[in-house]
């Protein structure tokens, strides 16, 4: 069984990030399964940061399907180029979104969600998955989670 370790609140984004990646990748480099490791990768970002949402949808049958997620009920199936999801897919980049309400066709599975972000996680140059993270406050995610995400989203592929 896994503990992962929560430091004192008087540090910052930047160091939990630090802290976190060695930890993940310990977490599930002697597992193969993919879903079993984003249901923990989703838990730990959770448990760390207090976001509103964190969960991936897998690219399945053309569509990003619901994955593993921690949070309110969420969207089942999300199309190709739609909402935030689709668009990082579409696009195979991540996107940060300030305030969801301005993102035009946002599909808001939870009212309380305000910021987002959602990194592609690339295998062999195709998307098979996307993280998707919401915040119930404004502007909550920065270059510091797209840098520290995206790594995330590298341990994924290099690890399943």
């Amino acid at each position: 069984m896994h503990h992962i370790e929560t430091s004192s609140a008087n540090v910052t984004k930047e160091d939990k990030y630090k802290s976190l990646l060695p930890q993940l990748k310990a977490l599930i480099s002697g597992e193969d399964d993919l879903v079993a490791n984003l249901a923990n990768i989703s838990s730990a970002l959770k448990e760390i940061f207090g976001f509103f949402w964190v969960g991936f949808y897998l690219v399945k049958e053309g569509q990003l399907i619901l994955g593993p997620f921690q949070g309110t009920v969420a969207c089942t199936r999300i199309k190709h180029g739609k909402g935030v999801c689709g668009t990082a897919w579409k696009e195979k980049r991540t996107i940060i979104v300030p305030n969801v309400d301005a993102f035009p066709g946002h599909i808001a599975c939870s009212s309380a969600s305000k910021s987002e972000i959602v990194v592609p996680i690339i295998l062999e140059k195709e998307v098979i998955a996307v993280l998707d993270i919401d915040s119930d406050l404004l502007n909550d995610f920065e270059s510091t989670d797209q840098y520290y995400l995206e790594k995330i989203a590298e341990l994924i592929v290099t690890h399943s």
